[in-house]
Protein backbone atom coordinates (compact mmCIF):
# COMPACT_ATOMS: atom_id res chain seq x y z
CA UNK A 1 0.00 0.00 0.00
CA UNK A 2 2.72 2.61 0.69
CA UNK A 3 4.76 1.24 -1.93
CA UNK A 4 1.80 2.53 -4.57
CA UNK A 5 0.89 5.04 -2.51
CA UNK A 6 4.54 6.76 -3.13
CA UNK A 7 4.48 5.59 -6.87
CA UNK A 8 1.82 7.43 -7.43
CA UNK A 9 3.29 10.43 -5.74
CA UNK A 10 6.17 10.01 -8.00
CA UNK A 11 4.10 10.02 -11.20
CA UNK A 12 2.47 13.62 -10.01
CA UNK A 13 5.25 14.98 -9.02
CA UNK A 14 6.63 14.16 -12.20
CA UNK A 15 4.04 15.33 -14.75
CA UNK A 16 3.73 18.84 -13.16
CA UNK A 17 4.58 21.82 -14.26
CA UNK A 18 8.29 22.75 -13.68
CA UNK A 19 8.52 25.38 -10.32
CA UNK A 20 4.88 24.59 -9.83
CA UNK A 21 3.93 25.71 -6.52
CA UNK A 22 7.72 25.25 -4.97
CA UNK A 23 9.34 28.39 -5.53
CA UNK A 24 8.48 32.18 -6.89
CA UNK A 25 10.22 33.40 -10.95
CA UNK A 26 12.23 35.39 -10.02
CA UNK A 27 12.50 38.16 -12.65
CA UNK A 28 15.51 40.41 -13.41
CA UNK A 29 16.03 43.40 -16.16
CA UNK A 30 19.29 42.95 -17.00
CA UNK A 31 20.88 46.05 -18.64
CA UNK A 32 24.61 47.26 -19.31
CA UNK A 33 25.85 50.76 -18.32
CA UNK A 34 29.09 53.00 -19.35
CA UNK A 35 30.07 54.60 -16.15
CA UNK A 36 33.19 56.05 -17.83
CA UNK A 37 34.29 56.73 -21.38
CA UNK A 38 37.53 59.30 -20.61
CA UNK A 39 36.72 60.83 -23.69
CA UNK A 40 36.00 64.56 -22.32
CA UNK A 41 38.33 65.61 -19.98
CA UNK A 42 36.37 68.59 -19.16
CA UNK A 43 33.49 66.74 -17.54
CA UNK A 44 31.62 67.57 -15.60
CA UNK A 45 31.84 71.29 -16.80
CA UNK A 46 29.55 70.37 -20.14
CA UNK A 47 27.26 68.71 -21.10
CA UNK A 48 29.70 66.71 -23.92
CA UNK A 49 30.08 63.65 -21.09
CA UNK A 50 26.32 62.53 -20.99
CA UNK A 51 25.63 62.61 -24.85
CA UNK A 52 25.82 58.91 -25.28
CA UNK A 53 22.46 57.32 -23.72
CA UNK A 54 24.02 54.08 -22.54
CA UNK A 55 26.29 56.31 -20.12
CA UNK A 56 25.43 56.24 -16.76
CA UNK A 57 25.29 60.20 -15.58
CA UNK A 58 27.28 61.05 -12.83
CA UNK A 59 29.19 64.73 -11.47
CA UNK A 60 33.12 64.14 -11.33
CA UNK A 61 36.48 63.77 -13.03
CA UNK A 62 39.21 61.62 -12.38
CA UNK A 63 42.47 61.64 -10.43
CA UNK A 64 45.52 59.76 -9.66
CA UNK A 65 48.22 60.07 -6.83
CA UNK A 66 51.13 57.79 -6.24
CA UNK A 67 52.35 55.81 -2.58
CA UNK A 68 54.88 56.70 -0.67
CA UNK A 69 58.20 56.25 -3.44
CA UNK A 70 57.02 58.22 -6.22
CA UNK A 71 59.17 59.86 -7.91
CA UNK A 72 59.73 63.82 -8.04
CA UNK A 73 62.45 64.54 -11.03
CA UNK A 74 63.88 67.98 -10.45
CA UNK A 75 64.55 69.73 -14.05
CA UNK A 76 65.43 73.30 -15.36
CA UNK A 77 62.14 74.67 -15.36
CA UNK A 78 61.12 72.95 -12.00
CA UNK A 79 59.94 69.43 -10.77
CA UNK A 80 58.28 66.38 -12.87
CA UNK A 81 56.37 64.97 -10.30
CA UNK A 82 55.10 61.63 -10.81
CA UNK A 83 52.32 59.99 -11.60
CA UNK A 84 51.40 62.08 -13.96
CA UNK A 85 48.14 61.75 -15.96
CA UNK A 86 46.50 62.93 -19.43
CA UNK A 87 43.52 62.24 -21.32
CA UNK A 88 45.22 60.48 -24.57
CA UNK A 89 43.89 60.57 -28.07
CA UNK A 90 43.79 56.47 -28.26
CA UNK A 91 41.24 53.71 -28.26
CA UNK A 92 41.16 50.08 -28.11
CA UNK A 93 40.38 48.69 -31.76
CA UNK A 94 38.27 45.97 -30.02
CA UNK A 95 36.00 48.50 -29.00
CA UNK A 96 36.45 50.87 -31.82
CA UNK A 97 37.93 49.96 -35.81
CA UNK A 98 38.35 53.74 -36.01
CA UNK A 99 37.38 56.57 -34.48
CA UNK A 100 33.80 57.39 -35.43
CA UNK A 101 33.36 60.88 -37.83
CA UNK A 102 32.92 63.90 -35.83
CA UNK A 103 33.87 62.21 -32.09
CA UNK A 104 37.22 62.45 -30.24
CA UNK A 105 37.90 59.17 -28.64
CA UNK A 106 40.42 59.26 -25.39
CA UNK A 107 41.90 57.17 -22.74
CA UNK A 108 43.37 57.84 -19.71
CA UNK A 109 46.70 57.66 -19.11
CA UNK A 110 49.05 57.18 -16.38
CA UNK A 111 52.88 57.40 -16.63
CA UNK A 112 54.36 56.40 -13.57
CA UNK A 113 57.87 56.33 -11.86
CA UNK A 114 58.71 54.80 -8.62
CA UNK A 115 62.26 55.54 -6.51
CA UNK A 116 62.39 51.88 -5.56
CA UNK A 117 60.80 48.53 -6.17
CA UNK A 118 58.72 47.29 -3.71
CA UNK A 119 54.42 47.19 -3.05
CA UNK A 120 53.82 50.74 -4.78
CA UNK A 121 50.70 51.87 -6.28
CA UNK A 122 48.93 54.35 -7.73
CA UNK A 123 45.15 54.91 -7.66
CA UNK A 124 42.70 56.21 -9.85
CA UNK A 125 39.88 57.56 -8.11
CA UNK A 126 36.88 60.08 -9.29
CA UNK A 127 36.53 63.91 -7.72
CA UNK A 128 34.54 66.51 -7.41
CA UNK A 129 34.48 70.77 -6.83
CA UNK A 130 35.15 71.44 -3.25
CA UNK A 131 36.32 74.61 -1.24
CA UNK A 132 39.37 74.77 1.11
CA UNK A 133 39.81 76.67 4.07
CA UNK A 134 40.48 79.41 2.41
CA UNK A 135 37.30 78.74 0.53
CA UNK A 136 39.06 78.33 -2.30
CA UNK A 137 37.86 75.58 -5.26
CA UNK A 138 39.55 72.15 -5.45
CA UNK A 139 39.15 68.40 -6.32
CA UNK A 140 38.45 66.12 -3.69
CA UNK A 141 37.91 62.45 -3.44
CA UNK A 142 34.22 61.39 -4.33
CA UNK A 143 32.46 58.40 -4.62
CA UNK A 144 30.23 57.21 -8.37
CA UNK A 145 26.75 55.87 -7.27
CA UNK A 146 26.46 52.72 -9.94
CA UNK A 147 22.69 51.61 -11.45
CA UNK A 148 20.30 48.91 -10.06
CA UNK A 149 22.46 45.62 -8.55
CA UNK A 150 25.36 44.91 -10.35
CA UNK A 151 26.44 41.87 -11.48
CA UNK A 152 29.12 42.52 -13.09
CA UNK A 153 32.25 45.59 -13.56
CA UNK A 154 34.98 45.55 -16.28
CA UNK A 155 36.98 48.18 -17.65
CA UNK A 156 39.62 47.99 -20.76
CA UNK A 157 43.01 48.41 -19.50
CA UNK A 158 46.34 48.26 -21.97
CA UNK A 159 49.85 46.81 -20.15
CA UNK A 160 53.32 46.96 -21.64
CA UNK A 161 53.73 43.68 -19.52
CA UNK A 162 54.98 44.76 -16.64
CA UNK A 163 53.88 42.73 -13.43
CA UNK A 164 51.51 44.96 -12.16
CA UNK A 165 47.88 44.21 -10.94
CA UNK A 166 44.78 45.73 -10.75
CA UNK A 167 41.91 46.18 -7.81
CA UNK A 168 38.66 47.87 -7.41
CA UNK A 169 37.18 49.66 -4.73
CA UNK A 170 33.39 49.38 -3.86
CA UNK A 171 31.82 50.78 -1.06
CA UNK A 172 28.07 49.41 -0.17
CA UNK A 173 25.20 51.32 1.82
CA UNK A 174 26.71 50.94 5.33
CA UNK A 175 30.10 52.46 4.34
CA UNK A 176 32.10 49.26 4.04
CA UNK A 177 34.53 49.56 1.53
CA UNK A 178 35.20 46.02 -0.44
CA UNK A 179 38.26 44.92 -2.09
CA UNK A 180 37.75 42.95 -5.53
CA UNK A 181 40.66 41.61 -7.71
CA UNK A 182 40.79 42.34 -11.80
CA UNK A 183 43.53 40.64 -12.49
CA UNK A 184 46.82 41.25 -13.67
CA UNK A 185 48.23 43.39 -16.24
CA UNK A 186 51.44 41.64 -17.14
CA UNK A 187 50.27 41.43 -21.19
CA UNK A 188 50.74 43.68 -24.31
CA UNK A 189 48.42 45.99 -25.69
CA UNK A 190 44.20 46.07 -24.52
CA UNK A 191 42.58 43.63 -22.40
CA UNK A 192 39.06 43.58 -21.09
CA UNK A 193 39.10 42.85 -17.52
CA UNK A 194 36.35 42.15 -15.33
CA UNK A 195 35.19 40.92 -11.88
CA UNK A 196 31.85 39.27 -11.18
CA UNK A 197 29.75 40.91 -7.92
CA UNK A 198 29.96 38.39 -4.53
CA UNK A 199 26.29 37.81 -3.85
CA UNK A 200 27.99 38.94 0.01
CA UNK A 201 28.29 42.28 -0.45
CA UNK A 202 24.47 43.65 0.39
CA UNK A 203 22.70 45.77 -2.74
CA UNK A 204 18.82 45.97 -0.86
CA UNK A 205 17.36 45.40 2.26
CA UNK A 206 14.04 44.56 3.50
CA UNK A 207 12.03 47.88 3.85
CA UNK A 208 11.59 50.73 1.45
CA UNK A 209 13.41 51.92 -0.47
CA UNK A 210 14.75 48.06 -0.98
CA UNK A 211 17.95 49.40 -3.50
CA UNK A 212 20.87 50.11 -1.25
CA UNK A 213 23.10 51.10 -4.31
CA UNK A 214 27.43 50.21 -4.40
CA UNK A 215 29.23 52.94 -5.07
CA UNK A 216 32.83 53.14 -7.13
CA UNK A 217 35.33 54.44 -4.99
CA UNK A 218 38.91 53.82 -7.05
CA UNK A 219 40.65 51.28 -8.48
CA UNK A 220 44.49 50.83 -7.49
CA UNK A 221 47.33 48.99 -9.26
CA UNK A 222 49.69 47.48 -7.34
CA UNK A 223 53.48 46.77 -8.93
CA UNK A 224 55.19 43.48 -7.45
CA UNK A 225 58.30 43.56 -5.52
CA UNK A 226 60.05 42.12 -8.23
CA UNK A 227 59.04 44.28 -11.41
CA UNK A 228 61.07 47.23 -12.31
CA UNK A 229 59.14 50.55 -11.53
CA UNK A 230 61.53 53.08 -12.78
CA UNK A 231 59.21 54.42 -15.87
CA UNK A 232 56.16 52.65 -17.24
CA UNK A 233 53.05 53.67 -18.74
CA UNK A 234 49.39 52.05 -18.42
CA UNK A 235 46.04 53.41 -20.35
CA UNK A 236 42.47 53.04 -19.32
CA UNK A 237 39.42 53.20 -20.93
CA UNK A 238 35.31 52.27 -20.62
CA UNK A 239 34.36 51.44 -17.33
CA UNK A 240 31.06 49.52 -17.56
CA UNK A 241 28.86 47.62 -15.38
CA UNK A 242 26.30 45.02 -15.92
CA UNK A 243 23.01 45.56 -13.67
CA UNK A 244 20.09 44.19 -12.54
CA UNK A 245 17.23 47.31 -12.76
CA UNK A 246 14.18 45.54 -11.53
CA UNK A 247 12.21 46.59 -9.07
CA UNK A 248 8.85 45.11 -7.65
CA UNK A 249 5.74 47.95 -8.47
CA UNK A 250 3.45 48.41 -5.35
CA UNK A 251 1.00 51.24 -4.39
CA UNK A 252 2.70 54.00 -3.15
CA UNK A 253 5.89 53.27 -4.14
CA UNK A 254 6.70 56.73 -4.71
CA UNK A 255 6.86 57.15 -1.04
CA UNK A 256 9.32 55.18 -0.53
CA UNK A 257 11.95 56.66 -3.20
CA UNK A 258 14.38 58.99 -1.63
CA UNK A 259 14.21 61.50 -4.27
CA UNK A 260 10.53 61.68 -4.10
CA UNK A 261 10.28 61.72 -0.24
CA UNK A 262 12.85 64.90 -0.38
CA UNK A 263 10.51 66.68 -2.72
CA UNK A 264 7.22 65.99 -1.05
CA UNK A 265 8.67 66.76 2.74
CA UNK A 266 10.74 70.07 1.29
CA UNK A 267 7.01 70.50 0.01
CA UNK A 268 4.96 70.39 2.57
CA UNK A 269 7.45 72.11 5.56
CA UNK A 270 7.64 75.38 2.93
CA UNK A 271 3.49 75.39 3.73
CA UNK A 272 3.86 75.54 7.43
Amino acid sequence: MKKSGLFILSLILFFLPAGFGFSDEVTTNLQSFIIETFDNPNAPDTDESHADPKSWPSEHRWMIRGSKFSSIIKTDSGEDVYPKMAHVRSWPENLYRKEPEGKTLRVLGIHGKFDRMGYNYVEIYPAKTGKDQDGRDRLEPTEILLPGRVKNLDLWVWGANFDYYLEVHLMDYRGINHVLPLGTIKYKGWRNLAVNIPNYIPQSIIYAPALKGLKLVKFVMWTKPTERVDDFYVYFDEIKVFSDMFEDLWDGEGLGDPVRIQELWSEAESQN
